[in-house]
């Protein structure tokens, strides 16, 4: 290929850091391709300098049709952002596998398969940037949201193998971590538990303390410490754009603090500390 790609395409621009990241991007001179499942939610990025796609991140077709959009403008996708997702929160044995399975799809394997898709592009040009939006919660967990935690885990495992793998094609790998942001990301955790879990179950009591636990990090005293969503917008560029880019990028004072704290806490003190924060169900 005579000319390199860098043309960025984002996962998840309806909202919150999709839509921040291309909302920057685009301001700072980056051809970006701004994607949601729904296409009339991301229409007014047009006007700020954004080529708009559909994709869902959980069908195929629709993930191959975009991919080939950008190589048939572009040649190639040079830059992938993952941020598509989503927290399914509740006690595991509560939730339904059928919730499990969805949130798996949108946050791992839609991930996988979408790498797997941009890749071939990216390594014929011998250039490419694959920056995959995880969570603080990729490296420790909090009562109720171990479905989420699992499959941010599972986001930490995917990138540090790709991150080796891909290395030798000049193909870097990010994973973007972030604390406290303000989005509507809490809404959606807490409405999953209403949806997914009992009202008069074994966990019901502990369930509605998670809820109320989330709505305060992100709507009460806590969300006071939440940076905005333009937070990891700058770091996913300086992702994009670094000679040479950090495998990891924390994203708020809290994200750090709390990451050393698990770090050095052995697991029981973990859990001691959680029992102060949650009921233990019993």
């Amino acid at each position: 290929m005579a000319e390199v790609s860098k043309a960025v395409l984002i996962t998840g621009c309806s909202t919150g850091i999709g839509r921040a990241t291309a909302e920057r991007l685009a301001r700072d001179g980056h051809t970006v391709y701004a994607t949601a499942r729904r296409l009339d939610s991301i229409t007014d990025l047009e006007e700020k300098g954004c080529k708009i796609l559909s994709l869902d991140v959980t069908d195929e077709d629709s993930m191959q049709a975009a991919i080939r959009q950008v190589e048939e403008a572009e040649g190639a996708v040079g830059a992938l952002v993952n941020n598509a997702g989503y927290s399914q929160s509740g006690a595991i044995e509560d939730v339904p596998m059928e919730q499990v399975r969805k949130q798996f799809e949108t946050n791992v394997f839609g991930l996988i398969r979408m790498c797997q898709l941009v890749l071939p592009g990216m390594r014929r040009q011998s250039h490419g940037r694959l920056v995959n939006v995880s969570s603080m919660g990729g490296r420790l967990v909090f009562p109720g949201g171990g479905i989420y935690h699992a499959t941010k885990h599972a986001v930490e495992a995917i990138s540090d193998a790709l991150r080796f793998e891909v290395r030798g094609f000049g193909i870097d790998v990010s994973i973007i971590e972030p604390g406290l942001i303000k989005t509507q990301f809490g809404e959606t955790a807490v409405g999953s538990i209403d949806e997914a879990t009992s009202d008069d179950g074994p966990y019901a009591e502990f369930n509605r303390a998670v809820a109320a636990s989330t709505a305060n990090a992100y709507g009460g005293a806590m969300s006071r410490l939440a940076a905005p969503p333009d937070a990891v917008a700058r770091a996913v560029e300086r992702a994009i754009t670094s000679r040479r880019p950090r495998p990891r990028y924390v994203i708020t004072l809290g994200a750090r603090a709390m990451l050393v704290t698990r770090r050095l806490l052995p697991d029981r003190g973990w859990d001691a500390m959680m029992r102060t924060q949650f009921p233990r169900p019993s």
